[in-house]
């Protein structure tokens, strides 16, 4: 599809700000293993942090179409960074937009809609992942609200977070419909971050181990009715896929256009490395098969604009784009040769960072099963 001018406005606007703010500074993020608190009040600036929600809630009330290019181009200039700006739109936002009450939008969204509060969502377990049906942590009822134990597992941002959006069982004989969903000041007694893990990627983004040990939290804080949980951990499948599908292709496109200018300078045997078919041939391919899946991202988020079911297609999307992402990736290091594996060249950076995409939001065996489902 061809964006229209305030999508490609939107994309243009993005492109400028993550290469001159972002890229410069993604070596020392990563060498940090952290983000600056004032980036994340500069996306939130640019409506960055909530993108498509309405703007009589404080979002930029921009479509799915544009958000995917946005996060294309922060991708393209920093994978972590992206990963935090998909779970705050996708989850975070959306959800309290779908599922919250208005005290609770009141009270969560313009915090994380200006970056003052960067969120967190707290599915995952140790035996939990893509089974969510599986979690083990508890929520018992008490006056007043509910305690919840237990534990989580690979959580981003779980150590900056402000809010967490937790998901356990409220009801552990009913099933699927016995599981809540409740928002969580990370500042409460018994949130406890047991181990910030170290990563083959995206180390500027924090992946926490979670534990809560007799954590009360009021009944205004649950999100939804009890024993919604599981819909609503389900429910932001198709924006949190698009997004992720999204940040696939800004870093596979980022290490592209590394590969291409490096053959363009390159010289062996009397011409430009591009000009020799082994190399320009594996360039035409990649870029071939990037256009190819960019084209499913934005399909898949078009859908979505014009209010069409797309679950199958943010799967298709998802599963394309992240494992097309890493052969491109890895075909970008090969053109470079040598200078390719080492770390100042950026690529093996952009290799590490886009391995995971095929990883959460969903694995790519777990979208197999959905799109296979689907036919």
């Amino acid at each position: 599809m061809v964006p229209s001018e305030i999508q490609a406005g939107i994309r243009d606007s993005v492109r400028a700000f993550a290469q001159a703010r972002i890229l410069p500074n993604s070596a020392a993020y990563e060498a940090a293993r952290a983000y600056p608190p004032e980036l994340f009040l500069e996306l939130g600036e640019m409506g960055l942090l909530g993108m498509t929600a309405p703007e009589a809630a404080g979002g930029a009330g921009a479509d799915y179409v544009s958000y995917a290019l946005a996060l294309m181009e922060i991708g393209a200039a920093d994978g972590a960074l992206s990963t935090i700006v998909s779970i705050q739109n996708s989850i975070m936002v959306s959800g309290l937009l779908k599922d919250g009450t208005q005290v609770q939008q009141e009270r969560f969204l313009p915090g994380l809609i200006s970056g003052k509060t960067i969120g967190a969502f707290a599915l995952t377990e140790t035996d939990a992942g893509s089974d969510a049906s599986a979690i083990r942590t508890r929520a018992v009822k008490a006056e007043g609200g509910w305690v919840l134990n237990g534990t989580k597992q690979f959580i981003t941002s779980g150590k900056i977070a402000g809010v967490a959006m937790v998901v356990a069982v409220s009801d552990p004989a009913a099933g699927k419909k016995g599981i809540s969903c409740f928002l969580v000041p990370t500042d409460r007694p018994g949130y406890i971050v047991d181990k910030v893990e170290h990563k083959l990627g995206q180390g500027a983004s924090d992946t926490c181990a979670l534990r809560f040990e007799n954590l009360f939290i009021e009944d205004d804080l649950l999100l939804g009715a009890a024993g919604q949980g599981y819909r609503i951990a389900l429910s932001n499948l198709e924006a949190g896929r698009i997004g992720i599908a999204a940040q696939s292709i800004g870093m596979a496109q980022a290490a592209l256009d590394y590969a291409i200018a490096y053959a363009k300078e390159r010289k062996s045997m009397g011409t430009e490395i591009i000009h020799h078919q082994a190399v320009g041939f594996r360039l035409a391919d990649h870029a071939a098969r990037l256009e190819a899946a960019r084209q499913l991202v934005l399909h898949a988020a078009d859908l979505k604009d014009h209010g069409m079911p797309c679950l199958k297609e943010a799967s298709m999307a998802k599963l394309v784009a992240s494992e097309t992402a890493e052969a491109v990736c890895s075909g970008a290091l090969q053109t470079l040769g040598g200078y390719g594996y080492l770390e100042e060249f950026r690529i093996a950076k952009i290799l590490r960072d886009v391995r995971v995409c095929q990883i959460y939001e969903g694995t790519s065996d777990i979208q197999r099963l959905v799109i296979a489902r689907a036919l």
